[in-house]
């Protein structure tokens, strides 16, 4: 698929699975537990898709797999702002499906090309708070989701685990803090429910060959 439009989105990522802390996957390894469930939100600070300005808006999106995420198979929701106009819907759900995106080269994309089943998308309030300092954030939309995460406690001190990875090359991020993620669905057709799971709170610069650095 060849890029024809320029885009950046420019902001905070989280995100959480239900793998153990650390995830497997962000080191080419298999699921905690067979499967792959994920949620991840996206607040966008300075954003466009083109001429269409996204600042300010948010979207985010809902998934399981099967399996690992490589090995396909999966299904997706995706939940865009409901204060976006018509315009900044179509971009943000083109951004967020892969489109106009160099193949596999973000997590939208790589998201999009491994699941067989995208549901409608919804259109909706959506609450975002991230925090990059104390590693804290939270995300829901009424009815559909409720999640948020905090830096992982050693469990006799409670002693708080900070931890930041730095990846050279990658489809997320390139750095981000590992939490302890905690989330919960409500009617919601991709059911996700875990508490003390793995999750990443990452400062995003995404663009439609993947992660900048600036």
């Amino acid at each position: 698929m060849s890029v024809t439009v320029d885009w950046r989105l420019g902001g905070a990522l989280l995100s959480s699975c239900n793998c153990n802390w650390g995830c497997p996957c962000n080191f080419s390894g298999t699921p905690s537990y067979g499967d792959c469930r994920a949620a991840l939100a996206v607040d966008i600070s300075q954003g466009y898709f083109g001429d269409v300005r996204l600042d300010g808006l948010r979207f985010c999106g809902l998934y399981a797999w099967p399996g690992a995420v490589h090995d396909g198979g999966g299904r997706m929701q995706l939940c865009i702002d409901e204060r976006a106009n018509e315009a900044q819907r179509n971009a943000l759900l083109a951004i967020a499906t892969g489109q106009q995106t160099e193949p596999g080269a973000t997590v939208f994309s790589a998201y999009r090309l491994t699941s067989d089943t995208l549901l409608e998308p919804l259109f909706r309030p959506i609450q975002i708070e991230t925090d990059l300092a104390s590693g804290t954030g939270a995300f829901s939309v009424p009815g559909l989701i409720d999640a948020h995460a905090e830096p992982i406690r050693h469990p006799k001190s409670g002693r708080l685990n900070r931890v930041r990875v730095q990846r050279a090359f990658g489809v997320e991020y390139r750095s981000a803090e590992f939490l302890s993620g905690h989330v919960t669905t409500n009617q919601s057709p991709i059911a996700l429910n875990w508490s003390e799971r793995h999750a990443h709170l990452a400062p995003m610069l995404m663009t439609p060959r993947g992660p900048a650095d600036d």
